[in-house]
């Protein structure tokens, strides 16, 4: 069994900092990328960031560009989500997730970390 694991949400101010992490267990999972997603009530999850697994290019959603970095670390099987300057809006429930080869989407989730960004 494969579980992703959050961790790091909570509360920060406007302008502040916080680095939300994720990491795999359980089975090895051969890995084409891992993403991260947020979601607010009466909305549809939306992207947020996504680092390929192999090579380790990036991608942004435009609301979070040059705020919100993606990074790993392959010998922890864990991917981070440093979020600078966070804004009211960003208030959100993340969710990490990974695209496993051979698989066309993201099929595995985490539980989700709240994150609370205060005015």
């Amino acid at each position: 069994q494969v579980q992703l694991v959050e961790s790091g949400g909570g509360l920060v101010q406007a302008g502040g900092s916080l680095r939300l992490s994720c990491t795999v267990r359980g089975r090895t999972v051969s890995m084409v990328a891992m993403g991260w997603f947020r979601q607010t009530p009466g909305n549809e999850r939306e992207f947020v960031s996504s680092m390929r697994w192999s090579g380790g290019s990036t991608y942004y959603a435009d609301s979070v560009k040059g705020r919100f970095t993606i990074s790993r670390d392959i010998g922890l099987n864990t991917v981070y989500l440093q979020m600078n300057s966070p804004k009211p809006e960003d208030t959100a429930v993340y969710y990490c997730a990974v695209q496993r080869v051979g698989a066309s989407n993201y099929g595995l989730w985490g539980q989700g970390t709240q994150v609370t960004v205060s005015s």
